[in-house]
């Protein structure tokens, strides 16, 4: 097997990528709950030569394929699904449910483009391996768990990732959003916002519905939080900084005729500096605790940092080699800018801002998007413009999110490849030093 082409062909191992990705799509699995993605994905590592380990920082999957000296690169994907209920219609469309860590039962959908990434990750894993003339060193592939709870990299590095095998010194790593399918996208600065998910547990005192003056109703707290934190932005906000605070959760009660003792919030914030995102949880704390106190709260709310996760900053040389590289393999017309997102990614604690936790300061990394909108959903999105139908068009994490098939692994398999080879040396190149 040769190594996907830009514009694929009849052995680009889209055909073989294409049938992962349906088996991950009708069959995924909740962040830490990936055994059976984490399976399959080491099968495949397995059968293209690569020496895997299983089982890293809980179901993480990486796979070592040494050819001859040379540099260590690694390649990324994630491992889980969203609990979302899928609408897309497909014939391959999720029913799956599973149960939460709360106990919930819910649906769950890859919502967010992981099977892609996957699907991606192991054509081009399999394509390289399959093609050693192409380059020499070292690859490291690996499946990253419970990303969406942004824990998985951190798991898997405190768990001994780069202990296991040879520490990278060039991570890689592309993710699905709607661009017309075929395309790549490479900011020239952060791509991803950093973010921090607090867990805001407010302290009532239960009671009878018929009687709220013996009660102290944490719900009208709560409900006081969520109005007061969206001022934080708007007042304690320089224009010019890029900042989103989010209650994404409000859980508390029963029965209408009980007033409970407790309600939880789960609040993001987002901005593209730490130190503009300290200054925001600073006052998400100080509202939180006036808010109860403002209520008679018998007990002062806590506030418990559940993960946090830093900008994702690609080197800007890296950055510029494998744009470079995109722009040769698939034309200019192919290959976009990136603006900043809000989102975020843990991506960047492979690289060196993870070094207190993996223990290797000179890490580089480079992250790109890739297009995943088929010819006739980007026809018929209503708009003029590329602007207006991207706001139209289903956005990662949406049930409608549907990735066309061919064009996305295609161009994904061929994005991987073409990075890794333009960045690894090829392998008739003389040892450096």
């Amino acid at each position: 097997m040769t190594a996907p082409a830009p514009d694929g062909g009849p052995d680009d191992g889209t055909a073989r990528a294409a049938e992962f990705y349906l088996g991950l799509h009708r069959d995924p699995e909740l962040s830490g709950q990936e055994e059976r993605t984490a399976a399959a994905l080491a099968t495949r590592l397995t059968a293209a030569g690569y020496r895997v380990e299983t089982g890293i920082g809980g179901h993480g999957v990486a796979g070592a394929l040494r050819n001859g000296p040379g540099p260590v690169l690694m390649l990324r994907a994630e491992l889980d699904a969203l609990p979302v209920l899928e609408r897309t219609g497909l014939p391959y469309a999720s029913t799956a449910r599973a149960r939460t860590d709360e106990g919930e039962d819910v649906p769950v959908m890859h919502a967010c483009g992981h099977d892609a990434h996957l699907a991606c990750l192991a054509g081009a894993a399999a394509a390289l391996a399959a093609d050693p003339s192409r380059w020499r060193g070292t690859l490291l592939v690996v499946g990253q768990p419970a990303e969406e709870t942004l824990r998985g990299a951190r798991a898997m590095l405190a768990d001994g990732l780069y202990r296991r095998f040879e520490p990278p010194s060039m991570v890689l790593a592309q993710h699905t959003v709607p661009l017309p399918a075929g395309m790549v996208a490479h900011a020239g600065g952060p791509v991803t916002a950093a973010s921090v998910t607090l867990e805001v547990v407010v302290h009532g005192r239960g009671g009878h519905a018929a009687a709220p003056h013996l009660a102290v109703d944490p719900l009208l707290a709560a409900a006081a939080m969520v109005l007061r934190l969206q001022g934080v932005v708007s007042q304690e906000c320089g224009p010019a900084e890029q900042v989103v605070v989010s209650v994404g959760s409000l859980r508390a009660g029963g029965p209408a005729n009980v007033v409970p003792d407790r309600a939880v919030l789960g609040v993001t914030v987002r901005a593209f500096s730490d130190p503009v995102l300290d200054r925001v949880v600073g006052a998400v704390r100080r509202i939180v605790r006036a808010e109860a106190l403002a209520s008679g709260c018998p007990t002062e709310p806590t506030v418990e940092i559940t993960s946090r996760s830093g900008a994702n900053l690609p080197d800007p040389r890296l950055t510029a080699t494998v744009r470079e590289a995109h722009l040769g393999a698939f034309g200019p017309q192919r290959v976009a800018d990136w603006p900043p997102s809000m989102a975020t990614d843990d991506f960047p604690l492979f690289g060196a801002p993870g070094a207190a936790l993996h223990g290797v300061p000179d890490i580089r990394t480079a992250y790109w998007m890739l297009g995943m909108v088929g010819p006739g959903q980007w026809a018929a999105a209503p708009g003029a413009t590329a602007a207006q139908k991207l706001a139209a068009l289903p956005p990662n994490h949406s049930p409608e999110f549907r990735p066309h098939l061919g064009l996305t692994l295609r161009t994904g398999i061929a994005a991987l490849v073409t990075a890794a080879t333009a960045l690894l040396p090829p392998a008739g190149a003389a040892d450096e030093g």
